[in-house]
């Protein structure tokens, strides 16, 4: 069932250890068949070196597993409220990457400085706020998904790859799971270079309106003429 999808999913699971976003166990990579309504997701707890195809886990939008014979990653349902309210999207990553963590655990947003950010988000990459007590205790992970969803209310989940969860960590989402997996790279490194932007010169402006407008719209909007386009 789903073989591609799971290789896929595979694959970009191997990729944020390759590319450093993540040590241990310490993220997960999912992507979703929109017509079967079906999630491939990385096993709970399983190190990347032991991942193999066969060990990927089939869940529906409702979390329950369909196939496989291992738990689905305790980030599971946080990963299906994403899919339940951003239609367009088809994967979700999320790492403990140390940049982006380190804003996240600040519990503030990641400013945009300049056009390297601009390029990717449409302004501050926004961090939620803080989950309740009563949002802890019960139903946290889903929770997690909701305050997430939350945060971009009144926004375009398209104008952004991803957020911060306050206290906890990034969730990156994309069309598919290797574009997620790209934003967790780039939310990365727009994290560190924030950082040091902020490290030189504490003060430093938000990039104005126009060429924010001019760098993201190049790439995203409707006019958008970055790149070879289609052919």
């Amino acid at each position: 069932m789903l073989t591609n999808l799971k290789r896929r999913v595979l694959q970009a699971n191997l990729e944020l250890q390759r590319a450093k976003l993540v040590i241990c166990t310490w993220g997960n990579v999912s992507g979703i068949d929109r017509e079967k309504g079906l999630i491939v997701i990385k096993p709970s707890g399983v190190q990347y070196d032991d991942l193999t195809v066969e060990k990927m886990v089939v869940v529906d939008i409702d979390g329950r597993v369909v196939e496989g014979g291992l738990k689905p990653s305790t980030d599971t349902p946080t990963h299906l409220e994403l899919y339940k309210h951003f239609p367009e999207i088809g994967g979700v990553a999320h790492t403990h990457s140390p940049w982006a963590t380190a804003w996240a655990q600040t519990c503030k947003g990641i400013p945009c400085f300049g056009t390297t950010h601009a390029d990717y988000c449409y302004g501050e990459i926004p961090c939620t706020r803080q989950l309740t007590a009563a949002e802890i205790g019960e139903d946290y992970e889903a929770n997690t998904g909701r305050v997430i969803v939350e945060t971009l209310q009144g926004r375009s989940y398209t104008d952004f790859p991803g957020v911060l969860v306050a206290s906890h960590a990034p969730f990156t989402w994309g069309k598919d799971p290797e574009e997620a997996v790209e934003n967790s790279l780039v939310l990365e490194e727009i994290a560190k270079i924030a950082f040091l932007t902020r490290l030189i010169a504490q003060e430093t402006p938000a990039i104005g309106k126009e060429l924010l407008d001019r760098h993201f719209l190049r790439k995203h909007g409707a006019e958008a003429y970055y790149g070879q386009g289609k052919k």
